[in-house]
């Protein structure tokens, strides 16, 4: 697969090879093609329309745009579009695979279209999904490939030649995915270990392990120290949540996947690259980032595919004044939570500060309290744990969740002992807790969901900028995909109150036409400097062949403008040779000042 990449490349150059991936080779693909979304149909940069059966409200106070799921009011018809959708039985699939997928009696239809790719080939592969359609299990299934390959001729696997590694989006997440791929990798005893900054382990336990769950930030560290490196010999690498190139993270994500392409390159390792991301509109980009065969290892759903339909609400509060604004947005997370607890449903109610949730939360408590509505969103009476979580609730060190548990309230945020936490989470899935405040942390790491979420206000403070910036696409998605996991919900409603004036923002974000942009340029410096440290960077020349291996190349060659390019550039320099050494030299002088480098 890469290999027939870098001949696309190369025979035809950049330009060429990005048009014959988008146009020719998404829409051919043959009968044993997989399904793909309908974005796959769409040029990569084509126009966005809102869906159909979107509905607006003006008030005096706010506007409101109501997106209801693919399919609009035909949801009949799509749930027997999604029932015809063909299936793979786990017992139709090899020993490996049946035995890592045990207790799965069938794949759904994500994991059909690409298990002839993840299961029965080595080549790097990107799967772009909605939350909860089961990219866990595509991760399991490629596994299942790897540990196939290591098997030798007498039959045996040598475990000390396994090394998997998994790079969870966040802390929060590596602890939560090294206990489920743990339970699924037992029947094979494979070990599985959490690797991070929280989590130190031993050349020694680093030996004994096949599997290391890890985030970005420390497998960059680990793999800056080259052939002393602690781990080595990687044979398979899943990058979770791939979007996050869009994010302030992005750029570890970029100089982790260039530094693993040159190792296979140079080394002539066997690495497989494998992608898991959320639906993407520039997902062409992206693979080709991943070194992905556009024709077979490139996978793209769109919400058509996510389990549970969702409908979406964006609210624009046309409020000037700050404290108005606040107590406007407050009443209309209220309006939501009410009709949610009147459903007999669950609502989270996501906010951007510790602080802020239990002053939320109150708040919330106060309107009810006003009007007359706080035996709607109390515990139910007839709940037959009511007496025992009451009693177990009085014994809780949080004077907080006491006070509100009473309510039918709770508050979850990284600043509560985890005691706490624990039983706020235990509360909530029970059933006791109709509401609960959370800051957006919850949203990453247990998988606790609810009916409806609600975002309330979209600023969040950035400590290294010093202000509120926007919350970002990847935390929208994120939270949106916490309203109506499938094992629990027939539908989902996710509610986002923001300003009037960010409100097309949030609706450009939902069509998904806001492209997912490298965010490099600012963390150049630091990259360069490991790459130089590292010993793979030794000239100018060198630094812009391995600008060439990272996803701001790609966008840099697909969006000119907006990394500073003149838009006639590229006639003269089909490859940005001229831009990428001009880039470096810029850099390498601002680390010569600083006496990084020499």
């Amino acid at each position: 697969g890469a290999a027939a990449v870098e001949r696309l490349l190369s025979s035809v150059g950049l330009d060429t090879a990005l048009q014959v991936w988008a146009e020719g080779q998404l829409e051919g693909g043959g009968g044993d093609s997989p399904p793909r979304g309908s974005a796959a149909r769409v040029a990569a940069n084509a126009k966005h329309a809102l869906p159909e059966g979107t509905t607006r409200e003006v008030y005096d106070t706010h506007e409101s745009v109501l997106v209801p799921p693919p399919g609009g009011a035909d949801q009949e018809e799509l749930e027997r579009v999604k029932a015809a959708r063909p299936r793979v039985k786990v017992a139709a699939l090899d020993g490996v695979a049946q035995r890592i997928l045990g207790g799965v009696d069938s794949l759904n239809a994500v994991q059909t279209a690409v298990h002839r790719c993840a299961l029965y080939s080595s080549e790097n592969m990107l799967v772009c999904a909605p939350t909860g359609a089961g990219k866990t299990n595509v991760a399991l299934m490629t596994i299942a490939q790897y540990v196939r390959s290591r098997v030798g001729a007498d039959g045996a696997l040598d475990l000390s030649k396994l090394r998997v590694v998994y790079v969870a989006p966040m802390k929060a997440l590596a602890a939560e995915v090294a206990a489920k791929m743990q339970a699924s990798l037992r029947p094979l005893a494979l070990k599985v270990r959490e690797f991070t900054g929280d989590m130190q382990l031993t050349r020694k336990e680093v030996a004994e392990t096949q599997m290391l769950v890890t985030t970005p930030e420390k497998w960059d560290v680990v793999t800056r120290k080259g052939s002393d490196s602690l781990v080595g010999g990687a044979g398979l690498l899943i990058l979770d949540e791939v979007h996050l190139l869009h994010d302030d993270r992005g750029p570890v994500i970029e100089a982790l996947v260039a530094r693993t392409l040159r190792l296979v390159e140079s080394a002539q390792e066997q690495v497989r690259l494998v992608g898991l991301s959320a639906t993407l509109p520039n997902y062409v980009d992206v693979g080709l980032f991943l070194r992905c065969n556009p024709a077979s290892g490139l996978f793209h759903f769109d919400a058509s595919y996510r389990p549970v339909p969702l409908t979406q609400e964006y609210v624009g509060v046309k409020v000037n004044n700050p404290m108005r604004r606040m107590q406007t947005m407050l009443e209309i997370a209220y309006e939501r939570v009410l009709a949610t607890a009147m459903d007999g449903k669950q609502a989270m109610v996501f906010v951007h500060a510790r602080n802020d949730t239990v002053r939320s939360a109150k708040a919330l408590r106060d309107l009810a309290r006003a009007n007359g509505d706080l035996d709607r969103i109390a515990p139910p009476a007839d709940h037959p744990r009511l007496r025992l979580a009451t009693q177990e609730v009085a014994k809780c060190r949080s004077g907080d969740v006491r006070d509100l548990f009473a309510a039918g309230l709770g508050v979850h945020h990284a600043g509560m002992l985890r005691s706490d936490r624990a039983l706020v989470e235990r509360l909530f899935s029970e059933g006791l807790i109709r509401c609960l405040v959370c800051t957006a942390t919850l949203a990453w790491g247990v998988n606790l969901p609810a009916h409806t979420v609600i975002i309330k206000g979209t600023q969040i403070y950035n400590p290294q900028k010093g202000a509120h910036v926007e919350l970002s696409p990847l935390d929208v998605m994120q939270i949106f995909g916490r309203a109506g996991r499938p094992q629990f919900d027939k539908s989902g409603e996710g509610v986002i109150i923001t300003t009037h004036d960010k409100l097309s923002h949030y609706l450009r974000l939902l069509t998904a036409s806001l492209p997912v942009e490298s965010q490099l340029t600012g963390a150049l410096a630091d990259h360069l400097n490991a790459e130089v440290c590292l010993g793979t960077v030794s000239s100018v020349a060198e630094g812009a062949t391995w600008l060439s291996y990272t996803y701001l190349f790609i966008r840099a060659a697909r969006n000119p403008l907006a990394y500073g390019i003149a838009p006639d550039a590229r006639a003269q320099d089909p490859d940005l040779y001229v831009w990428r050494i001009n880039l470096i030299r810029a850099v390498a002088r601002r680390l010569d000042q600083a006496r990084m480098v020499r």
